[in-house]
């Protein structure tokens, strides 16, 4: 079932009012919508809940997470503690299994149209009621990602996303960059810009052997660069600007990673900022669709 174009919701949209994201408040409204979704899903037969309810049991340490017994109605049961629970990490745990199960099986259903059309439904109506609500979170690749700027997610985030999972040779990097997303959405930031300095590295090395150009596994961001520099993946029309985005690109990813988060602390202990995490983040981001895209128009 599509998202129903009331009234209220065209008048905020002629007023145009502005969304400002919130990550650590999960509205009641929207955890009945989702449950709402989910309903559908069980009663369409596309998705059984059981396998969910035992594996968030044993994981939080419940016999059941709802009034249920374990193994009867799974889906009222999960769905109740969506509801009632006052930790908004517990209902983002629930909503990303629910949907990359759900996404797990649009593999399973591409021969069936009508049932493949349906999952991507309602992935795309939960990416859609996150937004309406200003839950800074979309579903994307199997994973929850933090939104910060909803034009820099849609601009540079999700498309490299989308590149990166449908390009075998980018497995690696697309792993890497997938958990800089969840160590920045649990506030790991130190964490976070290691990730983001290996997916960057992971990725000139996919282009190094995709190319089949020299390189070793153990080659620091610098020397890829330059291999990368040397083999012309930056187009020759940039001449004149080649030398300043080598120097963005050395200065800028590698080194917040080596400052901020790459190497020992010392006796004091170092705090990475969240700007400083988002910054890395969408740098990381901008460079690894820049690099991809220079790839793709390689002869």
């Amino acid at each position: 079932m599509a998202i129903y174009d009331l009234y209220s919701r065209r008048q905020r949209k002629f007023r145009g009012e502005s969304v400002i994201y919130q990550y650590d408040y999960i509205p009641s409204n929207f955890r009945v919508q989702v449950s709402h979704i989910a309903q559908e899903l069980e009663d369409e037969g596309i998705l059984d809940f059981h396998e969910t309810h035992k594996l968030l049991c044993k994981e939080y340490g419940y016999l059941t997470l709802g009034d249920s017994q374990l193994g009867i109605e799974d889906c009222k049961s999960v769905f109740q503690f969506f509801q009632k629970t006052n930790n908004y990490e517990e209902c983002l745990d629930i909503l990303e299994l629910v949907f990359r199960k759900l996404e797990e099986n649009l593999d399973k259903y591409t021969s069936y149209k009508d049932r493949s059309v349906i999952l991507q439904d309602k992935i795309n109506e939960l990416n859609q009621r996150l937004k309406e609500w200003g839950i800074g979170y979309e579903f994307q690749n199997g994973e929850l990602i933090r939104i910060d700027s909803q034009f820099i997610h849609s601009e540079t985030v999700k498309p490299i996303l989308v590149l990166l999972a449908n390009e075998k040779y980018y497995e690696g990097v697309n792993q890497e960059f997938l958990k800089a997303h969840e160590h920045y959405r649990h506030k790991r930031y130190k964490e976070c810009l290691v990730e983001c300095c290996k997916s960057f590295e992971s990725l000139m090395k996919a282009i190094c052997e995709k190319r089949k150009w020299d390189y070793k596994p153990t080659d620091t961001a610098s020397k890829l660069i330059k291999t990368c520099f040397e083999n012309k993946l930056i187009p020759s029309y940039m001449d004149n600007q080649i030398a300043s985005l080598k120097q963005i690109l050395e200065s800028g990813v590698p080194t917040i990673r080596n400052k901020e988060g790459g190497h020992g602390q010392g006796a004091e202990i170092i705090e990475v900022s969240e700007h400083l995490a988002s910054y890395c983040l969408h740098l990381t981001a901008s460079n690894l669709l820049f690099l991809a895209n220079c790839e793709k128009q390689l002869p």
